[in-house]
């Protein structure tokens, strides 16, 4: 029994510094500019760019995805204000944030917090604010200005989290990009409910959403496409491109109205697999990570592309039978869609070749 102490311990200590390193690693999204103040007040400001798209119609899907989210709740959230002419809304949430749930014990908070939008056509502007805590059933309360902000959460040299607060900021981060994938999906068109004769030139209204950064979501009726592994679709050579920071990437370098997005699973030309994202895709930033987003139609076939763990992306101006960007992702988590509802997936830029 000494022993197998002994060999526990020795593990133990080989393997912390490991573990530690990558929480550090992990927390990189949670550092500096993780948490926004605006005259020392903690607001979470997204804004979502739809060109095509209507203020009216920007009013009734947020309207509706803000309704259906508070009630959800089953609690005092709820919308208190809205008013279509100026395009704004405005509601109150209280919902819980759960830090570690076992069978024995539960640590969790409620976090209140104010959504107010504001919508004109082609643009909707989401703050989260005036966020509060009641911890340990009401005992303890905080605000986010005291809690979470870099002067508190963060050490003094503001490269690591502060024991005690960090999973405040972390889960309250995590919160809020959550909320911002909801707004993502309900300005997409999986919340149109509409046959194919409906659309116009079998074209759906250019859409734009986002996830910390301006993120355009472009959706288009595609035909269903169908992986394939031919020749065709190798990888072009890449001496006509230059490498370039994913950081400096223009939104604007895809644009679904003029061209499509093919996912590439795979390095070997011959055994890869590629597909169309037929619900379309942009460009955006997600906790301060460069990213694309793509969505896939209902119907179209995603196992493979749920079990890679990296993939490329390449976008084919109309008429071109090279892409003008090609971009290495490594898959990061997404939700999964209601039925019906068009598949997002999130890549992380590792690299970007433009042409």
């Amino acid at each position: 029994m000494k022993n197998l102490t002994q060999i526990i311990f020795a593990f133990f200590c080989f393997c912390l510094p490991t573990l530690m390193q990558a929480q550090k690693d992990d927390d990189s999204r949670y550092l500096v500019g993780a948490v926004p103040e605006i005259d020392g007040k903690v607001v979470f400001t997204q804004e979502f760019n739809i060109p095509g798209m209507s203020q009216d119609e920007i009013y009734n899907r947020v309207l509706t995805w803000m309704e259906t989210d508070l009630k959800k709740n089953e609690n005092n959230s709820r919308v208190v204000y809205s008013n279509p002419d100026k395009g704004q809304i405005v509601g109150i949430g209280e919902e819980w944030i759960v830090f570690k749930s076992t069978a024995l014990s539960l640590d969790r908070t409620e976090i209140q917090y104010q959504l107010t939008a504001t919508c004109q056509p082609e643009k909707c502007i989401l703050e989260i604010g005036k966020i509060r805590y009641e911890y340990r059933e009401g005992e303890e309360k905080y605000t986010a200005e005291e809690w979470i902000t870099d002067k508190y959460a963060l050490n003094k040299s503001k490269t690591k989290l502060v024991r005690g607060l960090a999973k405040w900021r972390r889960k309250t981060v995590d919160f809020v990009d959550n909320l911002n994938l909801e707004v993502t999906q309900a300005l997409s068109a999986s919340s149109i409910n509409v046959s194919n004769n409906a659309l116009s030139d079998n074209k759906l209204n250019e859409q734009k959403a986002a996830s910390s950064g301006n993120i355009v979501i472009n959706l288009e009726q595609k035909p269903k496409a169908v992986p394939v592994t031919t020749p065709q679709d190798r990888i072009p050579a890449k001496a006509f491109y230059k490498e370039v920071v994913p950081d400096q990437l223009s939104s604007d370098l895809i644009q679904m109205g003029n061209g499509k997005l093919v996912i590439a699973i795979g390095t070997d030309s011959f055994n890869m697999t590629t597909m169309t994202a037929n619900a379309g895709g942009s460009l955006g930033k997600l906790s301060g990570k460069p990213v694309i987003y793509t969505f896939l139609s209902p119907d179209q076939v995603h196992e493979q592309l749920d079990q890679a763990e990296t993939y490329t992306v390449r976008f084919y101006p109309n008429g071109q039978k090279e892409p003008s960007i090609m971009l290495e992702c490594k898959k990061m988590p997404s939700q999964e869609p209601l039925e019906g509802q068009p598949r997002m997936y999130i890549g992380e830029i590792i690299k970007a070749m433009i042409k």
